[in-house]
């Protein structure tokens, strides 16, 4: 029976495992061509009062909605993350503090605090892991944590990462050495600050789709991440595609994306 919550009345919450079972339920004649199309039509959504929590989201995208830590305070992110948690097999929370990672594993055992990536992660069961690599190629130590960040997304998405650290420009020996690694992934992701020279570098050395991530990391004319990124939007190499300042989380996220295509083929 589908679950229901009295936040929204009789809508029925339909998670992915309960969608999985519904549609075999159908294809052998047990429910009803109606009951399917009522459940799939509706757009369930948790009042929380302080959040509508998507509870759609797995359904729709192949992962829960992400918690985003910076802003909330540590009771709000665990209250969504109870309500996620409930219905899903991982959930995700970035940007969070030490204060939100003590709640959280507080609250949940299997919490994993990802202290320089300022995430955690709760799984009950790992996902499924992908064929293929996800290259996390960061150009200086300083540019680690939305490295890991990205990393740290792609791995509970169900990805192998190889992580691949600083090997930016000023010493181009260091990153022909990992070459090989770089060129066998199905999507390398390219995190740098300073100038953010690297991702162009890297795009004309493989054949494979190269996201760049700028970094806030430089000095006074770096203006906080903004010359990266200008250079990485402006950048010659073919196929880079570029994220937000910092936005480690959405590189990591479109780089599984990506990364599914390609063992779907």
């Amino acid at each position: 029976m589908l679950s229901v919550d009295a936040s929204y009345g009789t809508l029925p919450r339909v998670t992915t495992s309960e969608a999985s079972r519904l549609l075999e339920e159908f294809r052998a004649g047990g429910v009803s061509r109606d009951r399917v199309l009522r459940a799939f039509q509706a757009a369930p959504a948790a009042d929380l009062g302080f959040a509508q929590v998507d509870m759609h989201r797995a359904l729709r995208k192949g992962f829960p909605e992400v918690i985003f830590g910076s802003g909330k305070t540590p009771a709000q992110v665990v209250k969504i993350a109870e309500r996620l948690h409930a219905h899903e097999q991982r959930v995700l929370v970035t940007r969070v503090n030490g204060q939100h990672a003590r709640a959280l594993r507080k609250r949940f055992k299997e919490a994993v605090y990802h202290e320089l990536a300022r995430c955690v992660t709760l799984q009950r069961k790992p996902a499924r892991q992908r064929t293929g690599t996800i290259a996390v190629v960061c150009a200086g130590t300083s540019d680690l944590p939305v490295a890991e960040e990205a990393a740290v997304t792609a791995e509970i998405m169900g990805n192998r990462v190889e992580r691949i650290a600083d090997v930016g420009v000023a010493g181009l020996h260091r990153l022909l050495r990992r070459l090989d690694s770089i060129q066998k992934a199905n999507v390398v992701l390219v995190v740098a600050g300073m100038e953010g020279a690297l991702p162009s570098v890297v795009a004309g050395l493989v054949s494979r789709p190269v996201i760049a991530v700028p970094t806030s990391i430089g000095y006074g004319a770096s203006f906080g991440g903004l010359t990266p990124l200008l250079g990485m939007l402006n950048s010659c190499g073919s196929g880079v595609t570029v994220v937000n300042i910092d936005n480690g989380f959405g590189a990591g996220y479109a780089a599984s994306q990506i990364n599914a295509l390609a063992g779907d083929n």
